[in-house]
């Protein structure tokens, strides 16, 4: 048996480090066979050597172009758009695209016709042109079916499943992933569709928020990986084991996991190490370590992804409200319209408007995270929503309305079983109850919260819990906030300029000088000043 034919039957059976070192030595010869270098390409990937991997694609290109192979050019350029894309770079990945649609415009529907009409799919995905992606994504689906092409019609089924699901039609695109893993499962593709296809599965279910379908394959995925050591692929298995093990209050295990990640995927994959450094920062943040997840959000954001809202929930952590509020905000610009993307971040705008005392911009939030929890039907997000509603209600001082939301929240959290979020409702039920005079219930629902939080390590969030009623404020019925603003009104502000100090809007400012105007029983801003200083709340100089 030749070098090239051991190398390739190393390939066949997955021994990927033998399948390299066999065609490595089989491709260092002067004019080394083609199919050497298709090996040996191959097992690089494998074997997590991107950066060879890339190389060797090049150099095989080139012999094929100078032999005037154009298909197989075609074919080597689409897998280089592929690779770069991974590594990445998506500006090279698309110039090499461009280079495979040039060369394959007269091939024969096949895999590598399929093929680049997935990747066609993508580009004008990420567009948003979604009617384009689809019809590209159905015909790649055709030719698979049409040829008996098992590896394209389950990438081209996990294609269309990611659309559908983008365009609010979560069910469609469950049931088409359902036939890309039985597909999958049936050990009908090659291991690269196959890992694609799990990793996918699992994004798209965490991206719904269901979490146990999540965790179910997460496990699947997992030990699928494990039979791929060398591979990619067990770090990205191990992003989502870490995202569902850190819902499900397994802080220590998802760290680690996340960590490993890091490890395995440093120089491979930089989107994915991105993940697991946000991961790591979010863990981080919740167990009180604001220096240890500032760290790990800005190794995120150094490998190219904004870490929100993780970030700006650390800001607000560390009483920089302004700058918690100006992240979200700018957070909710750059996802635009991709209401997945937004649904992850509109409950911190929502905690963040609300801590801001910019009730405009958390009922906005709140709106928005229900009319998209509406449309996917997601437990998670549904959860999300009403925790919302229940967040700004209390804000709003509509103890009843916020009673009943909480109420409903903490149902879907616990049966959701996600400890932290049960615990951060009763604090917020504990608050309600408070301030409706209702200690005994407030004191139940702190002391449960403390001791989630306690026994998942979020130092913080215990530090801030207080289960004993508030005695009274001695400095008569206004708020904090409405004395703040009594003092700037004090001082001859207006509501412009007193929004632009306090960082909230003006119809917020009115509202709160109303407020203040019927507890202090008077109608003027001149009445209310002077009912302020007889009463000892503002100087009598302003």
């Amino acid at each position: 048996m030749s070098t090239v034919d051991a190398a390739r039957a190393a390939l066949d059976r997955y021994d990927w480090s033998a399948a390299y070192d066999l065609a490595l030595v089989a491709g260092a010869s002067e004019a080394p066979d083609p199919d050497a270098l298709e090996i040996l390409a191959e097992a690089a990937w494998w074997t997590s050597r991107i950066d060879e991997c890339i190389a060797v694609r090049e150099r095989l290109y080139r012999a094929y172009e100078d032999s005037g192979d154009v298909l197989r050019a075609g074919a080597t350029a689409m897998e280089l758009s592929e690779n770069y894309g991974f590594r990445g770079q998506p500006s090279v990945a698309r110039a090499w695209l461009a280079r495979a649609r040039r060369l394959l415009v007269d091939a024969p529907d096949g895999l590598s016709c399929g093929r680049l009409l997935l990747r066609e799919a993508e580009v004008a995905h990420s567009t948003g042109d979604v009617g384009a992606a689809i019809t590209h994504g159905e015909e790649a689906l055709a030719m698979g079916r049409t040829g008996r092409i098992d590896d394209l019609e389950a990438e081209s089924l996990q294609c269309l499943a990611r659309l559908h699901i983008a365009e609010g039609r979560p069910e469609e695109g469950l049931t088409l992933f359902d036939e890309a893993m039985l597909i999958a499962v049936e050990g009908r593709c090659n291991p690269f569709v196959t890992g694609k296809v799990y990793c996918s599965f699992i994004s798209a279910c965490e991206e719904l928020g269901d979490l146990p379908r999540a965790a179910e394959w997460i496990e699947v995925g997992c030990s699928w990986a494990a039979q791929h050591p060398v591979s990619a692929f067990p770090g990205l298995c191990r992003v989502h084991r870490a995202e569902v093990l850190q819902m499900r209050g397994e802080w220590e295990r998802a760290e680690a996991e996340a960590r490993r990640a890091c490890a395995e995927l440093d120089g491979v994959n930089a989107y994915n190490t991105a993940l697991s450094f946000r991961e790591i920062g979010e863990i981080r943040r919740r167990l009180g370590d604001c220096e240890g997840a500032d760290a790990a959000f800005r190794a995120a954001t150094d490998l190219g992804l904004h870490p929100q809202p993780g970030l700006a929930l650390l800001r607000l952590a560390e009483d920089r409200v302004a700058v918690a509020a100006r992240m979200i905000q700018q957070a909710l610009c750059e996802v635009g319209q991709n209401d997945l993307a937004r649904a992850k971040l509109l409950p911190a705008a929502v905690q963040i408007g609300v801590a801001a005392d910019d009730l405009d911009a958390a009922r906005t939030a709140t709106d928005d995270l229900e009319r998209i929890a509406r449309v996917y039907r997601s437990a998670l997000l549904e959860a999300t929503a009403v925790t919302s509603r229940g967040r700004l209600l209390l804000a709003e001082g509509d103890l009843a309305d916020a009673t009943a939301s909480l109420r409903t929240a903490l149902q879907r959290w616990r049966a959701l079983a996600v400890p932290y979020e049960v615990a951060t409702t009763q604090v917020l039920l504990g608050e309600a109850a408070r301030r409706s005079g209702d200690d005994d219930e407030a004191r139940a629902c702190f002391t449960a919260a403390s001791a989630t939080f306690e026994r998942l390590g979020a130092v913080l969030d215990v530090a801030r819990l207080d289960p004993e009623p508030e005695e009274p404020v001695a400095r008569g019925p206004l708020t904090e906030r409405e004395i703040e603003l009594l003092r700037l009104v004090a001082a001859g502000r207006t509501n412009r300029a007193i929004a632009a100090e306090l960082f909230v809007s003006e119809k917020t400012v009115e509202r709160h000088l109303s407020n203040v105007f019927r507890k202090l029983g008077v109608s003027s801003r001149a009445a209310a000043t002077a009912q302020a200083v007889r009463l000892g709340l503002v100087d009598a100089a302003g």
